[in-house]
């Protein structure tokens, strides 16, 4: 019996690792896809797959919802009233709301497209680990412009509709590995001149519904795949996401209440480069 339980025990306890790993890479500006597929290959691990990793952001999906629990009660409230009122901009909570739709329509559009017209993206080139080192460099160096050309000067009520636009089109770029949703969200806010910590809240924000989608649609699909026992240490995974993630949204936020994001900068200028060199 030891030998039957052994191993699938070790799953679960690596399903929780992953899920941890997850849920602090989601939130800092440095990738959680590009860590959950280089962290295995380190430790000798099989590579989780598409679908796991993808399923395992509900946990940071419902991270959100609950550190924001009271903001996204009125933000949803506000939403419907759009179709009485019929004025996308008639308060903050309304506005964000309006953001938060816009903003998610680019990156649902390309992740459903993929889904639809190219089944083995997953295989492709774009999810190789020279493909995340150069990715993760050159969103170094964007990052690190935004913080040098930014002004920062814009608060929530200063926010256009073109930021939403460009905020949106930058999200979709989360697509491929190594990117990173939040810091091209957190990079093209700072580009747009919104202040960081604002920046923060809003990439946070608008991330929930794509991430939540992606999730659902990943978990729907590995249910229709796997036997309950397979499952769950999936589950585990997406709970250790969750308290992973909120302790990241909270250490994040206040970080950027007084420091600048050059520590992130710097670290994905060191994991690109040693993604490289191991390779």
């Amino acid at each position: 019996m030891p030998e039957v339980i052994s191993p699938y025990v070790i799953i679960c306890i690596k399903s929780f690792f992953l899920g941890i790993i997850q849920g602090l890479t989601e939130f800092f500006p440095i990738s959680s896809t590009a860590h959950l597929k280089v962290i295995p290959y380190l430790f000798g691990w099989n590579d989780p797959g598409v679908s796991f990793s993808a399923s395992i952001q509900l946990g940071s999906a419902v991270a959100i919802i609950y550190y924001f629990r009271n903001q996204i009660s009125l933000i949803i409230d506000s939403f419907f009233s759009i179709f009485n009122h019929h004025n996308f901009f008639k308060d903050d909570n309304t506005r964000l709301s309006t953001y938060i739709f816009i903003a998610s329509i680019p990156i649902v559009t390309l992740g459903l497209l993929i889904k639809a017209y190219w089944p083995n993206y997953s295989d492709s080139n774009f999810r190789g680990l020279f493909s995340i080192a150069l990715t993760s460099i050159f969103m170094a160096v964007l990052l690190a412009l935004s913080e040098v050309y930014g002004n920062r000067k814009k608060i929530f009520r200063d926010i256009n509709i073109k930021d939403v636009i460009f905020l949106g089109f930058a999200q979709s770029l989360a697509i491929f590995p190594g990117v990173s949703r939040s810091g091209i969200t957190l990079t093209a806010a700072l580009f747009s001149g919104i202040e960081r910590k604002t920046a923060a809240r809003l990439s946070f924000l608008v991330g929930i519904p794509a991430i939540s989608l992606s999730g659902l649609v990943e978990l729907v699909t590995l249910f229709r795949t796997l036997s309950i026992i397979d499952i769950l240490p999936i589950i585990v995974g997406i709970i250790s996401s969750f308290f992973s993630s909120i302790f990241a949204i909270d250490l994040f936020l206040k970080f950027l209440a007084k420091n600048n994001t050059f520590v992130f900068v710097y670290y994905r200028l060191v994991f690109g480069i040693f993604i490289i060199a191991t390779l």
